[in-house]
């Protein structure tokens, strides 16, 4: 898998921020986590904008906003063998690949993929969340790096004779 591709569906080891964590004023996440992409666009600068969804061994105190994952896909990512969710009323948003993917144990940027239905399921979740309001977005992009960045590949660009 390479790690200029992301899709939706695909697990990712990332170091997730809980919304909670950000309303108490914390930039960075506790630790890397299986994240799921739920969503991905172009923005207004060609740069592809990811959208994540952790996934937790905490048990939700509202089955509604998530969805479990089986035993089985477990294995087959090479995750543990305890119990786990896909949490669906938060996301953490940014730009490709950000500087918080991190490596699986087994040095790949991402677990593999999720069974399509239990995507599909994820990701209408998502959408039902996003429509009823209980869906919270984190955006991870540091803006001054994010505008550095831009700057450097603007500098960089072939200048057009015209």
């Amino acid at each position: 898998m390479s790690e200029d591709t992301p899709e939706i569906g695909l697990v990712i080891r990332h170091v997730y921020l809980w919304r909670n964590e950000k309303q108490r004023g914390h930039e960075e996440g506790r630790k890397a986590r299986p994240c799921l992409i739920v969503h991905k666009r172009q923005n207004e600068y060609d740069e592809t904008e990811v959208f994540i969804c952790p996934i937790t061994h905490t048990k939700p105190s509202n089955p509604a906003l998530a969805l479990e994952i089986p035993l089985i896909t477990k294995q087959r990512l090479k995750l543990d063998d305890e119990q786990s969710w896909i949490i669906t009323s938060e996301l953490n948003r940014f730009t490709w690949k950000g500087t918080d993917l991190r490596q699986t144990q087994t040095g790949e940027f991402a677990y593999g993929f999720l069974p399509h239905g239990l995507t599909k399921a994820s990701v209408r979740q998502v959408q039902k969340n996003a429509k009823t309001k209980t869906l919270d977005i984190v955006s991870r992009d540091d803006p001054v790096l994010l505008k550095a960045i831009r700057d450097l590949k603007n500098k960089n660009r072939p200048k057009n004779p015209n």
